[in-house]
C-alpha cells in the first residue's frame, strides 16, 4: 500500500463497527478468499503482500456489497479511502475522486463497467480541469458515469438517456444534458455529496449485475444466475496531465519474448476505452519506468508467468491498479521466461521443461499464417505436415522445378504424388493433394523435408491438360496464388502473410534440459546426408530409419526400374552393379553425416507400384517389351504384394548388392576415424524363415566385403515389426534378430485393415464425427489394438532375448501421446522425421517427468541407463 500521500498526523485507517470495508492488503489476514474479495480484491492483496505500490482502495466483500448502497456505509467508505490516500474529495490543492468497480470470484465476461469520477460536481469540475489541463477527458468519463447511474440507480429510461447523448456531441454538453434529464426525471438534482454519489453508483452496479441480460450471460457461461460480486472503491488521485495519467503494460516483448515492458501511457483521467492512437510509449514515463519494471519483474517471479498490469501515474510515481497473468502470452515469452526463472533460481529445470509442451515446440519451429478473418477458405484437408506457405499453383513436378529455378515459391497441387515427383516436392514451398492421408507418400516425404502439406483435400480435381484445379465450385488456374496451413489442413485463395519461424535461443536451452530428464532416445527417419545433418542439429541421437528405397527417387528411379524390368539375368546383374555403385556413394555420405551415432538402414521396402512406370509410359518411350514386363508385375493390392523381404527372396541378388554397398561404404568411412553404429534391418517379415533367409544374404555380403577389404564390419541385424503375425511371433523372430523396430504405419494399416492412402479422407473423418475414434490411428497410436500387439511383441521378444533393442520408426514416433505410450512400454527409442525431433525430445521428457512423480530428471543413454 502506498503511504507516500498520507498526511502527517493521520491515524491508521479506522472503520465503524460492523461495516464490511476491507482495505487492500487486509483480506488475507481476515481469512477472506476470492469468493468474498473477488478476483480483483485477491489480486490487490497479493500486490500489497509483495511490497508493491498500489492505488489506495478497499473491497466490500460479496454478500455485503448491497450495504454500499446505504448512505452510512458509503460515507464510511469515502472516509476510509480518504485516510488511505492522504487526500480528501473536494480538496482543490490535492484533488481526489473515486472509482467504483466490481469483480466476481472468477474471471468472467459481462461484469458491469467501472464508474469513475465519483465526487465531481458542476462547482468543482472547472478547478479539476485546470489541474489536469485536459478538460475533455474528465467530461467524457463523468458523462459515462452519470449515464449508467441515471439508468440503473435512478430509473431514468435508457431511450431518453441515449437521445440526450445523441443530441449533445461535445462531452461537456453531454454532462449538462444528462444532469438536466436526471433532475427532471428523478425530481431532484444529481447529488453533489461524494458519499451519496457512491451509494447511487453501488446501487447502479448491482442493478446492472442483476439485469435479465446479465443473468442470461452468466447462464451462458454455466455460472449461477445469482452469483454475488464484490465491489471495490479506489482512490482516483488527480494531477497535472504532464505528470499524471494511466496505462497498461505487459512484461515481455511480443516478438523477442525477452523481459522488456511494453505498453501505452495515457495522460489525464482514466477512461475504459481511450481514444485510439492517443497513447504514448512507456519511455515517456521517465523515472516511473524503473518502478514499473520492478513491479513486473516481481510479479513474474511470483506468478511464474508473463504478466500484464494496469497502472496509474501521479506526480511521476507509478501505482498499480490491477495485475494478472497475461491471458494469451506470446509463446516466445513463455519460453524465455521459463529459462529466466531457472537462471534466477525461481524454478528448477524439470519444472521449466514442464511449462513448455511438445505442441508449443512444434509451433515455434514452423511458420504460421497470419490470419485476419477475411480470408477465402478454399478447402480443409488433412493436416499432413506442419508449417505454412504461400505460392503459385504448380500442377506437375516439372513445373515446380521450373518455378524454383526462377526463385518463385510454388505450391505443388496433385491428385497424389509418386516417387518420381519427389524432386518437385523438394523444390516446392508446400504440397497439396486430393487423395492420401497423413501416412501417404506425399505426407511422409513432406514431413521428412520439412515442407508444409495438406492431403486428402475433398473435392480437389486436377486437370493438367486444361491447366486448372477445381476445388468444389471454385476453379483456379496454374500460376494463381494459394496459401496453406499444414497444421490445420486449411487452404486459402491468394497470398497470405506468413510469419517466419524463429525460435528464441532459450528453446534450445529448454530442450537440453529436456534431454536430461527423458529416458527414451530420439532418432530420425532420414535417407540422405542433408536430412541427417538437419536432424542432428535439431538434437537427433542417430538414425532410426534410413529407407533405402527413397534413394531411388527422381533421377535415380531408372536404376531400380532397370533391376525390376530386366529382360534376362545378365541384364539384371548389370543393373544391380549400377545400383550397388550408386548406393555405395549414398551410404558413404550418409554414414559420414551420422558420425559415431547409431544408424538403422532398412533394405529395400516399397510397394512395387511406386517403382514401376505408369501404364503406357514405357511404350511411349519406345520400349514395348518393358511395357509388357511392367504390366505383368502390376498388382491389384500392391501394399500387400511383392515388397520388402518378399521381393528380395525372388530377386536373390538385390539385398546382397545393397548390403555390400553399405558395408563397403562403412569400411571407407571408418578409415577416416568415423565409426557409425550400424544396424541392418529386414522389412515386412511375417515368417521366421523369411528373416533367416534374408539374414543369410546380409551375412554373406559382410563376408564378401571382409574378404575383399580385410575389414570385418561390426553391425547388428534386426527386423521391422509391421505385420500382426510378426508381432505375434516376436519370440521366434528374436532368435534371429538383435533388434526390432516397430513400423507402426503399416502395423496400423494391417491391424485395422485400413488403407492408409484412402481411408482417412472418407472413413476416418466420419468415424471421428460419430465418436467411434478420437483421432486418426495413423496420427496417434491406437493403444488398445496396435498398442496391444506392440506390448505383446515386446514381452515375447525380451523373453527370448532380454537385451534386444526396441524402437518405433513409424510417424507415431513424433506424436506426443504415442511417445508417452512407447515410453511406458519401456522401448529404447522413437524415430521420427527431422523436423519433429525437438517435439519428440520434449514429449519424451514430459512422459518421464509424469512417471517420476518427483520431477527429478536424470541423464540417459539410448538404452535407458545412466551414463
Amino acid at each position: 500500500m502506498s503511504v507516500t500521500d498520507r498526511r502527517p498526523g493521520v491515524d491508521a485507517p479506522r472503520q465503524a463497527p460492523g461495516l464490511a470495508l476491507v482495505p487492500y492488503g487486509q483480506g488475507r489476514t481476515r481469512g477472506l478468499d476470492a469468493d468474498a474479495l473477488g478476483t480483483h480484491g485477491v489480486a490487490m492483496d497479493r500486490l500489497v503482500a509483495l511490497g508493491l505500490t498500489v492505488v489506495p482502495g478497499l473491497t466490500v466483500p460479496a454478500g455485503a456489497a448491497v450495504s454500499l448502497g446505504e448512505p452510512g456505509t458509503a460515507r464510511a467508505a469515502v472516509g476510509l479511502v480518504e485516510q488511505l490516500s492522504g487526500r480528501r474529495v473536494g480538496d482543490a490543492s490535492r484533488p481526489l475522486l473515486l472509482r467504483l468497480s466490481a469483480s466476481a470470484p472468477t474471471d468472467i465476461a459481462g461484469l458491469p463497467p467501472d464508474l469513475a469520477c465519483l465526487g465531481v460536481t458542476p462547482d468543482n469540475a472547472g478547478d479539476l480541469c485546470t489541474v489536469i489541463g485536459r478538460a475533455q477527458a474528465l467530461y467524457e468519463v463523468w458523462a459515462a458515469t452519470v449515464r449508467m447511474v441515471a439508468e440503473y440507480g435512478l430509473g431514468v429510461p435508457a431511450a431518453l438517456l441515449d437521445d440526450a447523448l445523441l443530441d449533445s456531441p461535445e462531452p461537456r454538453a453531454r454532462v449538462e444534458a444528462l444532469l438536466s434529464l436526471v433532475a427532471r426525471h428523478a425530481g431532484r438534482p444529481f447529488p453533489d455529496d461524494p458519499a451519496e454519489q457512491l451509494a447511487l453508483a453501488a446501487r447502479a452496479v448491482l442493478a446492472r449485475w442483476d439485469s435479465p441480460r446479465a443473468r442470461r450471460s452468466r447462464r451462458a457461461q454455466k455460472l449461477p444466475a445469482d452469483l454475488d460480486i464484490a465491489l471495490h472503491v479506489q482512490a482516483l488521485r488527480i494531477g497535472p496531465a504532464d505528470r499524471s495519467g494511466y496505462g497498461t503494460a505487459v512484461s515481455r516483448h511480443p516478438e523477442t519474448g525477452r523481459f522488456s515492458p511494453q505498453g501505452s501511457f495515457f495522460r489525464g483521467v482514466r477512461r475504459s476505452a481511450p481514444p485510439p492512437h492517443t497513447g504514448e510509449p512507456l519511455e515517456k514515463l521517465a523515472e516511473g519506468t524503473a518502478l514499473l519494471e520492478h513491479a513486473l519483474l516481481t510479479l513474474e517471479r511470483h506468478l511464474h508467468a508473463p504478466v500484464s498490469v494496469d497502472f496509474e501515474v501521479r506526480d511521476g510515481e507509478v501505482s498499480l491498479l490491477a495485475a494478472a497473468v497475461q491471458s494469451r502470452p506470446p509463446l516466445r515469452a513463455s519460453v524465455c521466461l521459463a529459462a529466466d526463472l531457472v537462471r534466477d533460481g525461481a524454478l528448477d529445470r524439470d519444472a521449466a521443461v514442464r511449462r513448455i509442451g511438445p505442441a508449443q515446440v512444434q509451433e515455434l519451429l514452423h511458420p504460421q499464417l497470419k490470419l485476419t478473418g477475411d480470408e477465402e477458405l478454399l478447402v480443409r484437408g488433412l493436416p499432413a505436415s506442419p508449417g505454412a506457405a504461400t505460392g503459385t499453383i504448380a500442377l506437375s513436378s516439372e513445373r515446380a522445378l521450373e518455378l524454383a529455378a526462377e526463385d518463385t515459391h510454388a505450391v505443388l497441387v496433385m491428385h497424389e504424388t509418386t516417387p518420381a515427383d519427389v524432386p518437385g516436392m523438394l523444390a516446392a514451398a508446400a504440397v497439396l493433394t486430393g487423395s492420401g492421408g497423413i501416412a501417404s507418400h506425399a505426407a511422409v516425404v513432406a514431413r521428412g523435408a520439412g515442407k508444409p502439406a495438406v492431403c486428402g483435400a475433398e473435392g480437389l480435381r486436377v486437370d493438367r491438360t486444361a491447366g486448372t484445379v477445381r476445388i468444389g465450385d471454385r476453379v483456379l488456374r496454374e500460376g494463381e496464388p494459394v496459401s496453406l496451413d499444414g497444421r490445420t489442413g486449411a487452404v486459402y485463395a491468394g497470398t497470405l502473410r506468413v510469419s517466419v519461424a524463429a525460435p528464441p535461443p532459450e528453446l534450445s536451452t529448454l530442450l537440453d534440459w529436456a534431454d536430461g530428464a527423458r529416458r527414451l532416445g530420439v532418432r530420425v527417419n532420414a535417407d540422405t546426408a542433408a536430412e541427417v545433418s538437419t536432424a542432428v542439429a535439431l538434437g537427433a541421437e542417430g538414425v532410426g530409419l534410413c529407407r533405402t528405397e527413397h534413394q531411388f527417387l527422381g533421377e535415380r528411379l531408372p536404376l531400380i526400374r532397370s533391376v525390376l524390368l530386366a529382360a534376362d539375368p545378365a541384364a539384371r546383374d548389370e543393373a544391380l552393379v549400377a545400383l550397388e555403385q550408386a548406393q555405395h556413394e549414398d551410404f558413404k555420405a550418409l554414414l559420414a553425416a551420422v558420425g559415431d551415432r547409431p544408424v538403422t538402414v532398412r533394405l529395400l521396402d516399397a510397394p512395387l507400384h511406386e517403382f514401376l512406370p505408369a501404364p503406357g509410359e514405357a511404350e511411349a518411350a519406345g520400349d514395348p517389351a518393358a511395357e509388357q514386363r511392367a504390366a505383368a508385375l502390376r498388382e491389384a493390392n500392391p501394399m500387400l504384394g511383392l515388397r520388402g523381404v518378399r521381393l528380395a527372396l525372388l530377386h536373390e541378388r538385390l539385398y546382397p548388392a545393397q548390403a555390400e554397398a553399405l558395408f563397403s561404404a562403412w569400411a571407407e568411412v571408418a578409415a577416416t576415424g568415423v565409426r557409425p553404429r550400424l544396424e541392418v534391418m529386414i522389412p515386412l517379415v511375417s515368417l521366421p524363415e523369411e528373416l533367416q533367409a534374408a539374414a543369410a544374404f546380409v551375412r554373406g555380403a559382410a563376408e564378401t566385403v571382409a574378404a575383399r577389404t580385410g575389414i570385418e564390419v561390426p553391425y547388428r541385424l534386426g527386423t521391422m515389426i509391421e505385420t500382426p503375425r510378426a508381432a505375434l511371433l516376436a519370440a521366434e523372430l528374436a532368435e534371429h534378430a538383435e533388434f526390432f523396430s516397430f513400423g507402426t504405419n503399416d502395423l496400423t494399416q494391417l491391424t485395422y485393415g485400413f488403407s492408409r492412402d484412402d481411408v482417412e479422407r472418407q472413413v476416418l473423418a466420419s468415424y471421428q464425427e460419430r465418436g467411434f475414434l478420437t483421432a486418426s490411428p495413423f496420427a496417434r497410436l491406437d493403444p488398445h489394438g496396435v498398442g496391444a500387439l506392440i506390448a505383446l511383441a515386446v514381452e515375447r521378444a525380451r523373453g527370448t532375448r532380454p537385451d534386444i533393442k526396441l524402437g518405433v520408426c513409424g510417424e507415431h514416433g513424433g506424436d506426443p501421446e504415442s511417445i508417452a505410450f512407447c515410453d511406458n512400454l519401456g522401448l529404447d527409442y522413437v524415430s521420427c522425421s527431422a523436423h519433429r525431433v525437438p517435439v519428440a525430445r520434449m514429449a519424451a521428457a514430459h512422459s518421464a517427468l509424469r512417471g517420476s512423480g518427483s520431477g527429478s530428471g536424470s541423464g540417459h543413454d539410448e538404452n535407458g541407463t545412466a551414463p
